[in-house]
């Protein structure tokens, strides 16, 4: 018996024809009625009640179309079983992200650990800080890198730096030609735009508060679901947008970027990970971290 006869049989069954399943199976019926005839014969039992009209299935027909029902679809699944097999033993990390930290040294970090670690699977996810922490605990994400400090008992945070901030002026503004740095109080008369305007807080929170921590306040605030519009609008000379200093990399037309003469005009740079999870992975990627920022001169922590 092969698993041909099987779905032949089946094809004839559930048919109660020979020329729709030989239809179905495209097959000539001739054939097909001589693969019934042997399956009937190596089983030595009739499974086909031919006299009658519609013909019928014999009990042991019947019982022999559920068996072959559930064979060949055990034998349809090997492939998937096989393959969810071979996934449950790849190696996969999830990283989630935070969109600016994209413009600094996250993507060479990914390189470098993709090189180190060719049979791994990454799984990368923009998520807000706030998502990041969710994410960790429910296992969608296995380390991530955020902006906001938050305290969380499950969560291991570790600073990587303190980035400074500078400012995206338009291109034609005073300030995008002025040889000083600016100043929090350079800004009292301007626009300032922050994002993102959703989910609080945010590091929109983090540039405002520098504002009122210096006493400054600006004619108006315009929130910004994303970066990207942020500086969009700078481009059309809407207003102003303080932003980490890696942004600087993003080049667009009509907008400058200058740097922020504040002593606490920083965005920290944190990396979050289960606080139980000892995986040597986490351990590789932060010292990967820790090699990149002491070739580029950078003090890891501060």
């Amino acid at each position: 018996m092969e698993l041909r006869h099987l779905r032949y049989f089946v094809a004839v069954a559930e048919e109660r024809s020979f020329t729709r399943a030989a239809e179905r199976l495209r097959v000539a019926q001739p054939p097909l009625s001589r693969q019934i005839q042997q399956l009937e014969a190596e089983l030595g039992v009739g499974l086909i009640k031919r006299g009658s009209r519609p013909w019928t299935l014999t009990d042991a027909g019947q019982l022999v179309y559920e068996q072959a029902v559930q064979t060949i679809e055990k034998f349809e699944s090997i492939p998937h079983v096989v393959r969810r097999f071979q996934e449950a033993k790849r190696a996969r990390i999830g990283i989630g992200f935070v969109a600016s930290t994209l413009y600094g040294y996250l993507p060479e970090v990914i390189r470098s650990y993709r090189a180190a670690r060719p049979e791994v699977e990454l799984n990368l996810l923009e998520l807000t800080t706030f998502e990041q922490a969710a994410a960790l605990k429910e296992g969608r994400i296995d380390v991530g890198f955020g902006r906001i400090p938050m305290e969380d008992s499950a969560l291991r945070h570790q600073l990587l730096r303190n980035e400074p901030l500078v400012v995206a002026v338009p291109s034609g503004h005073a300030l995008a030609t002025r040889e000083l740095p600016v100043r929090l109080g350079d800004l009292t008369d301007e626009t300032v735009i922050v994002y993102p305007k959703h989910p609080r807080p945010s590091y929109a929170d983090r540039v405002l508060s520098l504002f009122h921590a210096a006493g400054v306040k600006p004619t108006a605030v315009m929130e910004i679901k994303e970066l990207q519009a942020a500086l969009g609008l700078v481009a059309a000379g809407i207003g102003c947008c303080p932003v980490p200093a890696s942004v600087q990399t993003l080049r667009r037309d009509k907008v400058v970027y200058r740097p922020l003469d504040e002593p606490d005009a920083t965005a920290p740079i944190i990396m979050s990970s289960r606080w139980d999870d000892k995986s040597p992975e986490i351990k590789l990627i932060l010292r990967l971290i820790k090699d990149i920022y002491a070739r580029e001169g950078i003090t890891f922590g501060k």
